[in-house]
Protein backbone atom coordinates (compact mmCIF):
# COMPACT_ATOMS: atom_id res chain seq x y z
CA UNK A 1 0.00 0.00 0.00
CA UNK A 2 1.18 3.53 -0.61
CA UNK A 3 0.48 6.94 0.87
CA UNK A 4 -2.22 8.93 -0.91
CA UNK A 5 -2.01 12.58 -1.88
CA UNK A 6 -4.39 15.01 -0.18
CA UNK A 7 -6.61 15.08 -3.29
CA UNK A 8 -6.69 11.28 -3.49
CA UNK A 9 -7.49 11.05 0.21
CA UNK A 10 -10.41 13.50 -0.16
CA UNK A 11 -11.88 11.39 -2.96
CA UNK A 12 -11.39 8.19 -0.93
CA UNK A 13 -13.17 9.82 2.03
CA UNK A 14 -16.15 10.44 -0.25
CA UNK A 15 -16.07 6.87 -1.61
CA UNK A 16 -15.84 5.37 1.88
CA UNK A 17 -18.84 7.47 2.87
CA UNK A 18 -20.91 6.72 -0.25
CA UNK A 19 -19.76 3.06 -0.62
CA UNK A 20 -20.21 3.29 -4.42
CA UNK A 21 -20.54 6.33 -6.62
CA UNK A 22 -20.25 7.87 -10.04
CA UNK A 23 -17.86 10.83 -10.42
CA UNK A 24 -20.82 13.24 -10.30
CA UNK A 25 -21.90 11.75 -6.93
CA UNK A 26 -18.42 12.31 -5.49
CA UNK A 27 -18.44 15.92 -6.67
CA UNK A 28 -21.90 16.51 -5.15
CA UNK A 29 -20.58 15.44 -1.73
CA UNK A 30 -17.67 17.87 -1.86
CA UNK A 31 -17.81 21.34 -0.33
CA UNK A 32 -17.95 24.52 -2.40
CA UNK A 33 -16.23 25.44 -4.58
CA UNK A 34 -16.83 22.14 -6.36
CA UNK A 35 -13.81 20.79 -8.21
CA UNK A 36 -14.03 20.28 -11.98
CA UNK A 37 -15.41 16.94 -13.21
CA UNK A 38 -12.21 16.16 -15.13
CA UNK A 39 -10.09 16.67 -12.01
CA UNK A 40 -12.09 14.19 -9.93
CA UNK A 41 -12.30 11.76 -12.84
CA UNK A 42 -8.50 11.83 -13.11
CA UNK A 43 -8.04 11.31 -9.37
CA UNK A 44 -10.42 8.34 -9.41
CA UNK A 45 -8.49 6.76 -12.30
CA UNK A 46 -5.24 7.21 -10.36
CA UNK A 47 -6.86 5.56 -7.33
CA UNK A 48 -7.95 2.69 -9.58
CA UNK A 49 -4.39 2.31 -10.89
CA UNK A 50 -3.05 2.32 -7.31
CA UNK A 51 -5.48 -0.48 -6.39
CA UNK A 52 -7.64 1.55 -4.01
CA UNK A 53 -10.76 1.66 -6.18
CA UNK A 54 -12.67 -0.80 -8.34
CA UNK A 55 -15.40 -0.04 -10.85
CA UNK A 56 -18.42 -1.37 -12.64
CA UNK A 57 -19.02 -0.19 -16.20
CA UNK A 58 -22.44 0.95 -17.40
CA UNK A 59 -21.72 1.63 -21.05
CA UNK A 60 -19.34 4.58 -21.07
CA UNK A 61 -20.10 5.47 -17.45
CA UNK A 62 -18.32 3.95 -14.46
CA UNK A 63 -19.49 3.43 -10.92
CA UNK A 64 -16.58 3.30 -8.48
CA UNK A 65 -16.26 1.59 -5.11
CA UNK A 66 -13.45 1.30 -2.54
CA UNK A 67 -11.31 -1.84 -2.58
CA UNK A 68 -9.17 -0.68 0.33
CA UNK A 69 -11.27 -0.12 3.46
CA UNK A 70 -10.99 2.98 5.60
CA UNK A 71 -9.75 0.79 8.48
CA UNK A 72 -6.99 -0.74 6.32
CA UNK A 73 -5.81 2.69 5.23
CA UNK A 74 -6.06 4.08 8.76
CA UNK A 75 -3.82 1.27 10.05
CA UNK A 76 -1.32 1.84 7.25
CA UNK A 77 -1.24 5.62 7.72
CA UNK A 78 -0.91 5.36 11.49
CA UNK A 79 1.91 2.85 11.11
CA UNK A 80 3.71 5.19 8.70
CA UNK A 81 3.30 8.16 11.04
CA UNK A 82 4.54 6.14 14.03
CA UNK A 83 7.56 4.87 12.07
CA UNK A 84 8.47 8.16 10.35
CA UNK A 85 7.88 10.65 13.16
CA UNK A 86 8.22 8.68 16.40
CA UNK A 87 10.83 6.04 15.46
CA UNK A 88 8.19 3.33 15.86
CA UNK A 89 7.77 4.08 19.58
CA UNK A 90 4.30 4.40 21.09
CA UNK A 91 5.90 5.78 24.23
CA UNK A 92 7.56 8.59 22.28
CA UNK A 93 4.29 9.35 20.49
CA UNK A 94 2.21 9.52 23.67
CA UNK A 95 4.92 11.53 25.43
CA UNK A 96 4.88 14.02 22.56
CA UNK A 97 1.10 14.40 22.73
CA UNK A 98 1.16 14.88 26.51
CA UNK A 99 4.06 17.37 26.32
CA UNK A 100 2.30 19.33 23.58
CA UNK A 101 -0.93 19.27 25.63
CA UNK A 102 -2.75 17.56 22.80
CA UNK A 103 -4.33 15.11 25.25
CA UNK A 104 -6.67 16.34 27.97
CA UNK A 105 -6.60 14.96 31.52
CA UNK A 106 -9.90 13.22 30.81
CA UNK A 107 -8.44 11.57 27.69
CA UNK A 108 -5.40 10.43 29.69
CA UNK A 109 -7.74 8.80 32.23
CA UNK A 110 -9.65 7.05 29.44
CA UNK A 111 -6.41 5.83 27.84
CA UNK A 112 -5.27 4.46 31.22
CA UNK A 113 -8.58 2.57 31.54
CA UNK A 114 -8.17 1.07 28.06
CA UNK A 115 -4.61 -0.03 28.88
CA UNK A 116 -5.66 -1.48 32.26
CA UNK A 117 -8.53 -3.39 30.64
CA UNK A 118 -6.24 -4.75 27.92
CA UNK A 119 -3.60 -5.75 30.50
CA UNK A 120 -6.16 -7.67 32.57
CA UNK A 121 -7.40 -9.72 29.59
Amino acid sequence: MEQLTKAEEKVMQMLWKLKKAFVKDIIEEMPEPKPPYNTISSVVRILKDKGFVGFKAYGKTYQYYPIVSKLQYKKFTFGQMLKNYFDGSYETMVSYMVDEEKISDNEISEIKKIIDNKASE
